[in-house]
């Protein structure tokens, strides 16, 4: 193939290194599948690399801000460069976890109650009856995230350290105990549903990316209509944000005795993790879609007016 293709990947956010493993094996994988392939590791300079580089598609790679909350897509939008993954609004949507579940919840897709506060008064006192999840409201990798478990004494005090690199305003959010599923939509079709294992007491970034953090299991043991809702309601997630390309939806499923229960979307990730053993790729693969094939896929969906 003659299509130069530029791998964005690293950036300055705090899931720099996740974001590098996902842009070293997409580059990999992609340079195998007969494609020219330009990796950048992204600063502030990108658009005056972009200009030198003059790839045909970028394929986008960063997680977190500034690469997957709709800056770096509108940048691209500006410079005429087609690219993948979703477009300048569905990105921001999606990174904005108060202002997603808005849109999820007038979609029909089941969420739980939150509310935004500043850190301050997050630490001062309970801002909701324990259990209840402190998190950022626009990151990703479950970074910054604490459980606030019933018998806690007081809310998480890490939040007020100086070195805080956070946002000051936080989302406190009902704890939703249960099974965590997760569902990949590719090109607006549902694949496989995988159920996430861990010994903690959720998904969070030792979890993800540390080794024998977590263990995946591909199909979900639920039942047909538990594993049908799953991906009915990932599909109307990705539709309700107006997410294109591939992306990853994660629920919390409360069973109940006789196999059925309540489903929670937690949040959608519009740019996943991209290494082999990652979420989208495995159920990529068990869908038939081998990495190469599925990175591939990804970047002749790429296009501008995303």
């Amino acid at each position: 193939m003659d299509k130069h293709v530029a791998v964005l990947m690293g950036g300055w956010t705090n899931e720099r290194e996740v974001s590098l493993a996902s842009g070293r094996d997409c580059a990999a994988a992609l340079e195998r599948s007969g494609y020219k392939v330009t990796s950048i590791d992204v600063d502030r300079d990108l658009a005056e690399r972009l200009t030198a580089t003059k790839p045909d598609v970028v394929f986008n790679a960063l997680h977190g801000k500034f690469g997957e909350d709709g800056t770096v897509q509108g940048m691209l939008e500006i410079m005429g460069i087609p690219y993948t993954h979703s477009g300048v609004l569905a990105s921001s949507l999606a990174m904005d976890k108060h202002q997603s579940k808005i849109m999820f919840k007038a979609a029909g897709v089941p969420v739980t109650d939150h509310i935004i506060a500043h850190r301050e008064e997050i630490a001062a006192r309970h801002q909701m009856p324990p259990p209840y999840v402190v998190k950022p409201y626009d990151d990703g990798s479950s970074v910054g995230v604490f459980l606030i478990k019933h018998d806690s004494a007081h809310p998480p005090q890490e939040i007020l350290r100086t070195d805080w690199k956070g946002s000051d305003h936080l989302m406190v959010e009902c704890y939703i105990p249960g099974r965590e599923l997760t569902c990949a939509v590719m090109g607006g079709v549902a694949l496989g549903v995988t159920e996430i294992v861990t010994d903690l007491h959720f998904y969070n970034y030792e979890a993800k990316y540390a080794e024998g953090g977590s263990t995946h299991i591909l199909p979900a043991q639920v039942s047909p209509k538990i594993y049908q809702n799953v991906q009915k309601l990932a599909l109307k997630a990705h539709e309700a944000l107006g997410c294109r390309g591939v992306t990853r939806t994660d629920f919390r499923f409360m069973e109940t005795a006789d196999g059925d229960g309540e489903l929670i979307c937690l949040e959608i990730n519009t740019q996943p993790g991209m290494t082999p053993t990652s979420l989208v790729p495995e159920i990529a693969g068990h869908a038939g879609h081998s990495f190469e094939e599925l990175v591939s896929w990804i970047v002749e969906d790429a296009s501008c007016n995303r």
